[in-house]
């Protein structure tokens, strides 16, 4: 009885085939906006995890001021020293490596090409605890680090930006007054959490840029990659008590520095993102209330249409719940066919979408069929009181019908 049930609301569909289409429409629509609203958030959210996990492993970036932010850090902010970083690896437990890092920008100029980077002071610890990786050439060598010797390393974008398609790999780079020996080209990063070129960066021992460049000792950055499985919670303490006996602050003076963990700032952007994901989820599953509402006046329209035809089944011995049930699953069946075709849709819009927003693509099983279910028991909702209402039919007032 089904299946003959089944056939007979298929047929009934086939036959208006227009209407049919027009009936889905907004199921297609809402289950379509849904997927795709979903997967680039899923999106999103893993992009930016890919991001902060580039900024470094397990890293505590420790910066001077009182509170993170514009402002924060103040003119007036006391700047580290290198001895801290050394106290921080000497006496800290769980740190896998720490980096003082100072910066400046600078106009670079090579082969009589001109470009505005950024110059970071540092040692090859930077290069571990921001999990930079070197193409070719070498790190600093100990005796370069204590000298300040004119050596540099320098990202794709400079490399791009200054040498095109000519070797930079011992060619001579000029910053500011000082020319550095290129010894070693970065890997490409790309772009960062905060959408900064991460790879617009040429990078000196901390020296040469505190005395040929800056012509301070200003440390602006320590840079802490903890080992793995250390509690961060720990290492933080730890430095915070550290630096604040360092910084001969008394007990009840506040911190002028802060300890920034990216572990906590992925976590802080990713709930952010998600909770955006399923707002726009919601708002876009209203559309699929509105093509139930399409489902229903269509079903309507049709019972009103084969007003006869019910009647005849009912007189000649169908039941109320055989007509009930093939009302039911035209409703189903132009539900679940709308959510087939939304499906398909969002899967295309999706990975179009995420290649133009450059996040990648993520396939959820879950959302998938989750918004197939729902449209199909949109169809039952929707499509009940149009079938209840067909079933209902006095067989002789339905003979009558013009």
């Amino acid at each position: 009885m089904l299946l003959n049930t089944l056939m007979l609301a298929l047929r009934s569909i086939r036959r208006n085939l227009m209407r049919s289409f027009l009936t889905i429409l907004g199921i297609v629509i809402g289950v379509s906006a849904v997927i795709t609203m979903v997967t680039l958030g899923n999106g999103a959210t893993l992009a930016v995890q890919n991001q902060i996990s580039g900024l470094g492993t397990n890293l505590l970036q420790v910066r001077p001021g009182q509170r993170m932010g514009p402002g924060g850090g103040g003119g007036n902010a006391v700047a580290f020293k290198e001895s801290d970083a050394d106290a921080i690896a000497t006496q800290i437990g769980g740190i896998a490596a720490v980096a003082p890092e100072a910066r400046t920008n600078s106009t670079l100029v090579a082969y009589g090409r001109n470009w505005s980077s950024s110059v970071i002071g540092s040692t090859n610890e930077w290069l571990t605890t921001g999990n930079w990786k070197l193409v070719s050439g070498r790190e600093f060598s100990n005796d370069e680090l204590r000298a300040g010797a004119a050596v540099c390393l320098i990202g794709e974008t400079v490399r791009r930006e200054l040498f095109g398609a000519q070797a930079a790999l011992g060619a001579q780079l000029r910053v500011k007054q000082i020319s550095c020996e290129i010894v070693g080209l970065l890997a490409s990063k790309g772009q960062g959490a905060f959408g900064n070129d991460q790879d617009d960066v040429v990078l000196v021992p901390l020296k040469t840029l505190q005395r040929r460049i800056t012509g301070n000792t200003r440390v602006n950055t320590l840079l802490v990659s903890m080992q793995d499985g250390s509690d961060a919670t720990r290492v933080t303490a730890g430095i915070t008590q550290l630096l604040r006996e360092r910084r001969k602050l008394a007990s009840g003076d506040e911190d002028n520095f802060n300890v920034l963990d990216t572990k906590q700032l992925a976590d802080t952007l990713s709930g952010t993102t998600k909770v955006m994901t399923m707002l726009l989820g919601a708002v876009a599953a209203v559309s699929l209330l509105v093509g139930g509402i399409g489902i229903m006046n269509i079903m309507l329209v049709s019972v009103t249409e084969r007003t006869r035809e019910i009647g005849l089944r009912l007189a000649i011995g169908a039941l109320e719940r055989e007509v009930l049930l093939q009302f039911l699953i035209e409703a189903v069946v132009l539900a679940a066919l709308g959510g087939l075709v939304g499906i398909v849709l969002a899967t295309g819009a999706s990975i179009g979408l995420a290649a133009l927003m450059e996040v990648p693509y993520t396939f959820n099983l879950a959302v998938n069929v989750l918004s197939f279910v729902f449209s199909a028991v949109i169809g039952v909702v929707f499509g009940y009181f149009p079938a209840r209402r067909a079933a209902r039919m006095d067989p002789i007032d339905a003979l009558r019908h013009e």
